[in-house]
């Protein structure tokens, strides 16, 4: 990571946990694209800086779908890359209204397919505001799971797993990325904070059995081991597709308090996030300077 991470300052979050997402991707895109604009218009409050999409917006959720709605990004780091002219239409959309609403955008995460070795990636986007696409991370951990009588989904079915950590850094924060299942492994979030992140940003979709088990707990664990202030955005439930999403996209602060919770239906969810908070936090439990690496390894090393 880059040594000087911009200073914390605060800013206005918005995270969009979008409904009606169908087989129709075009209708999907345009519904997305609506409810960031009117995330941006917020009309009982300040507009958000920040604006975030849930996992898997584009498409159902479900590995035997990933292959037909993938969509060839073709992004790399450090390149240059115009997404006017992005083979995604989805990038295209993201881009033009990040750009169209001034504002700082997670674009959730997509079926993506790469062209020189055709896998496929579950892959979020950023998106600064004047439309450039700023950073890309593929989910690193895919969701292989079996829990006898409730739930069996295998994501490396179809997917292959992303092999690097990624971050983005505004005027306001360095913010650090995930997906869902990479929510489970601290490795994660512990190197991206000692590296300067002080916001995490996960795009993610728990299920009816996973969702009241560890949603939450996963999501403020990460934010106290850490200091930092963690959300989550999930689609919202819709028990006529094949995946429940469990909902409840939230923030969490360095201290553990959930800032703001969605229910299960479509919502936008609007959090102010107050540097005091964390800086009081690793004033007062001074955790950053006070480990043991002659103990114990340091994993960001």
């Amino acid at each position: 990571m880059a040594s000087s991470a911009p200073a914390l300052r605060s800013f206005n979050l918005a995270l969009i946990q979008l409904g009606q997402i169908g087989t129709d991707k075009t209708k999907n895109i345009a519904h997305a694209r609506e409810q960031v604009l009117k995330a941006a218009s917020r009309e009982d409050g300040p507009k958000p800086q920040l604006i975030v999409l849930p996992e898997c917006f584009n498409s159902p959720y479900g590995a035997t779908h990933f292959p037909t709605y993938a969509e060839t990004i073709g992004y790399k780091p450090g390149e240059p890359y115009d997404p006017a002219k992005s083979e995604s239409n989805t990038v295209r959309m993201l881009s033009s209204v990040a750009k169209e609403t001034g504002t700082w955008l997670v674009g959730g995460s997509i079926p993506e397919r790469e062209v020189s070795t055709g896998n496929l990636y579950n892959t979020a986007t950023v998106y600064s505001p004047q439309g450039e696409l700023v950073a890309l991370h593929r989910k690193v951990h895919l969701f292989d799971i079996d829990i006898p009588g409730k739930i069996t989904f295998k994501e490396s079915e179809t997917l292959t797993g992303g092999d690097s950590l990624n971050y983005f850094d505004t005027e306001f924060a360095r913010i650090g990325l995930g997906i869902c299942y990479d929510v489970r492994f601290p490795e994660l979030v512990a190197i991206g904070a000692r590296g300067g992140c002080q916001v995490f940003i996960y795009p993610g979709a728990f299920n009816m059995t996973t969702g009241p088990l560890h949603w939450q707990l996963l999501q403020t664990a990460r934010a106290v081991d850490n200091q930092v202030f963690f959300g989550m955005c999930s689609p919202a439930r819709d028990l006529s597709v094949g995946y429940h999403a469990w909902g409840h996209s939230l923030v969490v602060d360095p201290m553990g308090t959930v800032l703001a919770e969605a229910g299960h239906e479509e919502e936008i969810v609007h959090v102010r996030i107050d540097p005091q908070v964390f800086e009081e936090a690793r004033a007062g439990i001074p955790v950053t300077t006070q480990r043991r690496f002659d103990v114990y390894p340091d994993v960001s090393a």
